[in-house]
């Protein structure tokens, strides 16, 4: 029997939820007092090259309000870094009944699964944008191994898309709750330098929007394709971010980021 409107669209929401009230915690979470910088005299940031963050939201959800994110990324590493929050485009969703919303690629169900149907064509669409903005910041300056991508459920999705096939190799890319949005065909694309980005991929055990299965087949189709992935998985974590996540991310770009030496 085919469900109901309202069956499709609490799905979406929960998305949308979910993820504001992460964002709220991680802003009252913070001290109230926070640590004074360092003095001019030490400061192990001047010797960090310019360094990108490029952030993509989940569906239904836009790039401002996912801005509090970076206030949780405090080390001195970070203060040269540049973070983009960019807004998907308001399109048609097939799985909401066709409502429109910020959505990066259309989706046919939710919850997602491990073989819950891609449109790939459409993936491939918006993972030509994210190269756009890739590029231009690497014109503006920024080397390569400095730039990360990183995203949440439909988001983390298009980040996997888009380290995957960028023909260059990039810092990292993290997903977060997240699933292959493509078949396995898809590996044969895959260039040789973007093999050797490494990618964090973290899942909450409760997800009910992108089922854990969904998260746990990434790193078995990472493997064939020869890409190194940090597989985490975060018991009674719904689908929603965690400031444990978040606090590992830091620490996991920082061992990355490339000095300006």
């Amino acid at each position: 029997m085919t469900p109901s409107p309202v069956l499709f669209a609490k799905p979406i929401a929960v998305v949308g939820v979910t993820f504001g009230i992460t964002i709220f915690f991680i802003l009252v979470s913070q001290p109230e007092n926070p640590p004074s910088p360092p003095s001019s005299l030490s400061r192990p940031q001047d010797s960090m090259a310019r360094s990108f963050v490029l952030w993509l939201h989940g569906l239904g959800d836009s790039g401002p309000a996912n801005e509090p994110i970076k206030t949780l990324f405090t080390s001195p590493e970070f203060r040269n870094t540049k973070w983009s929050f960019p807004s998907a485009p308001s399109q048609r969703v097939t799985c909401n009944n066709g409502a429109v919303m910020p959505s990066w690629f259309d989706l046919h169900e939710i919850p997602i699964t491990a073989v819950s149907p891609n449109d790939e064509s459409a993936v491939l669409k918006a993972v030509r944008n994210v190269h756009n903005i890739i590029d231009k910041e690497i014109t503006a300056g920024t080397n390569p191994d400095n730039i990360f991508v990183c995203g949440f459920s439909q988001g983390g999705a298009l980040t996997l898309a888009s380290v995957l096939l960028y023909p260059r190799t990039l810092g990292g890319g993290a997903v977060f709750s997240g699933w292959v949005p493509f078949n396995s065909s898809i590996i044969e694309q895959i260039p040789p330098d973007a093999k050797k980005t490494p990618i964090l991929w973290s899942h909450g055990m409760d997800d009910r929007t992108v089922l854990f299965e969904a998260g746990q087949a990434g790193p078995p189709f990472l493997e064939r394709a020869g890409v190194s992935c940090e597989f985490k998985a975060y018991p009674g974590l719904a689908h929603s971010i965690s400031t444990d996540e978040l606090r590992y991310l830091e620490t996991w770009i920082k061992a990355r980021l490339r000095s300006s030496s």
